[in-house]
């Protein structure tokens, strides 16, 4: 498949995904409720979705670090169920995202790490920051603490 019909693909359900997520946010009443736990872990789908945004972006130009961002999505995408699955922690994310998320999360990582369209490859140090900033991410939009 062409790299440009798979990042306007990739980018399509993003844009869908974004929208669904957005318009699930509850917008709190007073000023206070908006430095609230509560009210920045229901932004975690919308996060996730924009980095499957930007991975497609970057896959549709051909920039130099879309395997990176396609592996950040990716990681990330795939310990948000894994993380809930154990218990480690409450994920946000409906059903339909997850699953949604999942398949899109293991054709970025094939892309990410096989590189079938010749882009810059990943290395040992650029896929454990890939995992590390994937794990910061899922830690603040859905640590309960």
């Amino acid at each position: 498949m062409n790299r440009k019909i798979m990042a306007l693909i990739l980018s399509l359900i993003g844009v869908l995904l974004s929208i669904a997520f957005f318009v699930k946010i509850e917008f709190p009443q007073g000023f206070e409720n908006y430095f609230k736990r509560e009210y920045y872990n229901q932004f975690g789908p919308m996060v996730i979705s924009v980095e499957l945004l930007t991975a497609s972006y970057y896959l549709f130009i051909g920039h130099k670090n879309t395997n990176f961002a396609l592996a950040v999505f990716g990681c990330t995408a795939l310990l948000d169920p894994i993380f809930n699955q154990i218990g480690f922690l409450n994920s946000n994310m409906p059903l339909y995202g997850t699953i949604i998320f999942s398949i899109c999360a293991l054709l970025c990582l094939w892309l990410a790490f096989l590189n079938p369209f010749n882009l810059n490859r990943m290395s040992i140090l650029s896929t454990l920051v890939s995992v590390v900033l994937s794990v910061l991410i899922e830690l603040f939009f859905n640590y309960p603490g």
